[in-house]
């Protein structure tokens, strides 16, 4: 087996976020007679001792890189085919290594998905990148709209958020986008706050990607898809949040914004006598559940329009993140009660994470010999074992 290069070890672990402090914890170095645990990590970093292969493969699970990478003759040169669309402010740097992670986990899955689909021949996707240049968010809006069919009546049509959103994800997977639903590398001990990021889209002309946060409230993933779905129109991959200080994000932004919220309903949004954050975010609420959007995508348009001032929009914003966050409490309760009786089957709820077209391209992919368990199982995020009872439902076809 052929020997480390030790930068590779240093790379590493500073690319997961990690101090030589605490990734000697979390390789389970303990300090013997001879050196301290930070020694025995500087002996191996600095190339004075060999990495045996079960500290290879620790470092691998703490690190959160495939055991290949650490065979590399150098550090790989830094990823620059994405955007970082976030601001500093919204960033939280506890969660940066877990949203690397995230990133390089998904555009493995993406590439592994492209393999497959040019060995199928399938042609490239002509809207990927369309618009790129555009000067104007109708012009994009009404190319996604044409490509896609959606339909803002159809939307609304929805019994609910969810609804909604899986109605907009049913229409962009069929021509052709992968939408999944992700906020963790596959355990909640590593779920990933909204902050952090809110969506991600890897643009590519086979396999375009959208990443949602599942972390988000429900009536917020339209948006954030929407969103990503005008990075891909022009041809841009990245992370974003709700940032507005970015020209890319502003514009993409407007996009979602347009098509979830005419100018004119903004216009004539009835508004309270009272200033108060929470008694105009009554208001909007019930405005904004009526057409199965979020209360803060409501308050934002508004002040866009002039309706509100920004110590208003502020004001309401926070009331919904404070409001947000007890929901979120409630339905963790909830669902630890209900896992007491069982709980929801794992392979349905990862299935609708995963979204019907990348679980129907895995297992057309399985099927037809194209894809091993271990690749099908690297796409869908699952152990190999659990690849099979995924895909297959009682009448043995993808669910």
């Amino acid at each position: 087996m052929p020997s480390v290069n030790p930068e590779i070890l240093r790379w590493a672990r500073e690319t997961a976020g990690m101090t030589p402090d605490v990734a000697a914890s979390k390789l389970s170095l303990n300090d013997t007679k001879r050196a301290t645990k930070l020694v025995r990590l500087t002996a191996l970093e600095s190339g004075e001792e060999e990495p045996s292969d079960a500290m290879l493969l620790r470092m691998a699970r703490a690190y959160r890189r495939p055991l290949l990478s650490f065979y590399l003759p150098a550090p790989p040169e830094p990823d620059r085919s994405s955007h970082d669309f976030r601001t500093l402010p919204e960033r939280s740097s506890a969660d940066e290594p877990v949203v690397s992670s995230l990133m390089r986990d998904v555009k493995t899955r993406q590439a592994l998905v492209r393999a497959l689909l040019e060995e199928e021949d399938q042609s490239p996707l002509a809207f990927v990148g369309s618009s790129k240049g555009a000067a104007s968010v109708e012009a994009v809006l009404t190319s996604i709209v044409e490509w896609s069919g959606i339909s803002r009546d159809e939307f609304r049509r929805s019994r609910n958020a969810e609804e909604a959103f899986s109605y907009l994800r049913e229409k962009f997977e069929a021509i052709g986008i992968y939408v999944v639903l992700l906020s963790n590398l596959g355990t909640h001990h590593t779920d990933i706050d909204v902050r952090a990021f809110r969506g991600i889209a890897l643009s590519d002309p086979y396999a375009p990607f959208v990443v949602i946060n599942s972390q988000d409230a429900k009536s917020a993933w339209s948006f954030t898809l929407l969103h990503e779905i005008s990075h891909l129109w022009l041809g841009e991959s990245g992370i974003s949040t709700l940032s507005t200080e970015i020209a890319s994000e502003r514009f993409c932004n407007e996009v979602a914004s347009t098509f979830l919220l005419s100018a004119e309903e903004v216009s004539s949004l009835p508004l309270p006598a009272s200033n108060a954050p929470s008694d105009l975010a009554d208001a909007m609420s019930a405005f904004a559940a009526a057409r199965n959007i979020s209360t803060t995508l409501v308050a934002f348009r508004a002040f866009q329009a002039g309706r509100i001032s920004e110590e208003s929009w502020t004001g309401i914003a926070e009331h919904m993140r404070v409001e947000w966050r007890r929901q979120k409490q409630t339905e963790k309760d909830a669902r630890k009660e209900k896992a007491k009786d069982g709980g929801p089957n794992f392979y349905v709820v990862r299935r609708h994470r995963l979204g019907k077209a990348l679980v129907e391209t895995t297992y057309r992919g399985v099927m037809e010999g194209s894809l091993s368990p271990s690749k099908a199982a690297k796409i869908l995020g699952v152990a190999p074992r659990s690849v099979y009872p995924l895909l297959n439902t009682a009448n043995g076809r993808a669910a």
